[in-house]
């Protein structure tokens, strides 16, 4: 039987009462006027301010012998709040996260979790807008309907109207988590010597950190000099236009730099068909007018280096000028955009506002503040050397035991190390022409084990099924009979052997660098600094200046402690380049 109190303070002693120990999970739901919280076997209604509830938290979170693992349906709704309140909770468990993990849905709202969690179909989308008459299907008020399914109405929010309400929907999070662990648990554990818990479940907890840190990466922005800012832009594009008139009249002038090397021309610089033929003029017949195509002939004509000179100058100004500050920098002089801890089936961290694709030029602007240093490391070959780890090659394991792990691969291939580098990419991304072709033959002598891996997951891409990632992350695969969207992108029905291929290296190397950051930041707690950037395979930190030291050597020692459980057993050796500095630019 659940057992109930109330009352506002002495959560912590209840806590311990209650027989909660260290990474017990502790379901917390936001109401009007207070929280509910429930565990197994308990429940408790924590009435009044968030300020209240906060302290509360911060008190149990920090008690001796409790440090629960706060978990909530979803981090974007409840941890939010609480993160902006002053609440950096040492571990959580996010069912949304966790569900999609478990279940390889795409959907994280409660009545898909739900439906997930007790093997049921999942039930249509609520539509957006208020309620409607069919929200009414419980006659008893009830958060479960007669089939076992949500109540629309709870699925729509009513949790949230009342603080008893919420302790009801809190317990009910507490079945989803645990089903949730006992499903993951069930997952078979890849790992040459596995331990307790099963990997898929630290997976859960890895995924549950990053959603909590996607939240806290938002509320925290990345700290920019706005006086450099405005300088680079200045002498790139040009004085902050006054209206209108003055925009057109820099786009005009960026234009000239480049048409006046052909006198006449009347070009459109943004279409690349008349680029192409721009070209044409002095003697440059191009497939298509790409970067990496051009830069070999910018020596040579001056028309092709001011085109590639103009191309930056029109990113920034475009995508990176005086309108991106203004949009998506605030006052304090911090980048803030929205953060994703899983985009699509990849299961990488991505971010709008430009945070991800912050172009090497502007660099400089990110700077640590006053008495703070910016702490960055950056892992080396991550892909090759997760690959050699979770297919088992004890040959490419070998090679990943060296700091630059293509050179071993050269030797082994018997060729020079560009083309070493070719050939793991090509074996990675399915690439089958051209030299990546040769040099796919050369790897399947030398990394059979490797290689059958790879093939092993683009056959089931090309079939259809269900795929696994090394950590867990369930993957729909259609087949090549059909075809739907992944994430923001819609692959041909032909690219889901490439796609399920690369899924297995990529989305494996994400997980590894969500349990690193994970581990990062639960040591940066008692450091007082942040990670305030999480770029594909690197790690910003903003810590004091007296503790960069240190904050270098919980990166390292991060990474090593994160490798010794998610590859258990591998000889795989997994290294970071780690720096620091005043700005971006100077701690690479």
């Amino acid at each position: 039987m659940t057992r109930t109190t109330a009352g506002g303070r002495g959560l912590a002693r209840d806590l311990l009462a209650a027989g909660i120990t260290r990474r017990s999970c502790i379901v917390v739901v936001l109401a009007d006027g207070g929280a509910g919280l429930a565990w197994h076997g308990g429940s408790r209604v924590v009435p009044g301010e968030l300020a209240v509830l906060v302290e509360e938290l911060a008190e149990a979170d920090s008690t001796p012998g409790l440090a629960p693992r706060w978990t909530w349906w979803e981090a974007r709704t409840t941890a939010d709040p609480l993160v902006r309140a002053g609440f950096r909770p040492r571990a959580s468990w996010d069912l949304a996260a966790a569900g999609r993990l478990a279940s390889g849905s795409r959907r994280s709202d409660p009545g898909a979790l739900w439906a997930a969690a007790h093997d049921r179909a999942e039930p249509e989308e609520l539509p957006r807008g208020g309620s409607d008459l069919f929200d009414l299907d419980a006659s008893d008020g009830s958060p479960l309907l007669p089939d076992g399914q949500l109540s629309r109405e709870w699925r729509r929010g009513a949790w949230a109207t009342d603080v008893h309400h919420a302790r009801r929907w809190a317990e009910l999070g507490v079945e989803v988590q645990r089903r949730q662990a006992a499903a993951l648990g069930s997952v078979a554990d890849p790992r040459p010597s596995p331990r307790q818990p099963p990997l898929a479940v630290l997976t859960a907890c890895a995924e549950s950190a990053a959603a909590l840190l996607a939240v806290e990466l938002e509320v925290a922005g990345l700290p920019l000099d706005l006086d450099v800012a405005g300088a680079l832009l200045e002498a790139a594009i040009g004085p902050r236009p006054a209206g209108p008139d003055e925009h057109d009249a820099g786009r005009r002038a960026r234009d000239e730099s480049v048409l006046r090397h052909v006198p006449g021309a009347g070009v459109d610089l943004r279409n690349p068909l008349q680029v192409r033929e721009l070209l044409a003029q002095v003697g440059l017949d191009l497939p298509d007018t790409r970067s990496w195509r051009l830069e070999p002939h910018a020596g040579t004509l001056p028309l092709v280096a001011a085109l590639l000179s103009w191309r930056k100058a029109e990113r920034l100004a475009t995508t990176y000028g005086w309108g991106w500050l203004d949009r998506h920098v605030g006052a304090d002089g911090r980048l803030r955009g929205r953060w994703e801890a899983a985009d699509g089936a990849s299961g990488r961290m991505t971010a709008s506002a430009g945070l991800h694709n912050l172009p090497g030029e502007l660099r400089p602007v990110v700077r640590a503040r006053p008495g703070h240093v910016l702490v960055r490391a950056d892992l080396g070959q991550v892909e090759p050397r997760v690959l050699a780890a979770v297919s088992g090659d004890a040959e490419l394991a070998r090679a990943a035991g060296e700091d630059d792990m293509y050179a071993p691969v050269a030797r082994k291939l018997g060729c020079d190390r560009p083309t070493a580098k070719i050939a793991v990419l090509a074996a990675m991304y399915g690439q089958t022409s051209g030299t990546a072709g040769a040099a796919l033959r050369d790897m399947d002598r030398a990394y059979p084990v490797a290689m059958a891996h790879l093939r092993a997951a683009e056959r089931a891409g090309q079939v259809g099924g269900q795929l696994r990632t090394y950590g867990g992350r369930l993957l729909h695969l259609p087949g090549a009979e059909q075809g739907e969207p992944v994430g923001e992108h819609v692959l041909r029905t032909t690219g889901w052997g490439r796609f399920a291929r690369n899924a297995v290296v990529q989305g494996a190397a994400a997980e590894l660098f969500k349990a690193w950051a994970a581990t990062v930041r639960d040591g940066l707690l008692d450091l007082g600094g942040e990670i305030v950037l999480c770029l594909h395979d690197e790690l910003l930190l903003h810590v004091p200046t007296s503790r960069g030291p240190d904050a270098a050597a919980l990166l390292a020692d991060a990474l090593q402690a994160t490798a010794a459980w998610w590859a258990a057993g591998s000889p795989v050796r997994f290294v970071a380049d780690v720096s620091w500095g005043q700005s971006w630019d100077v701690a690479h």
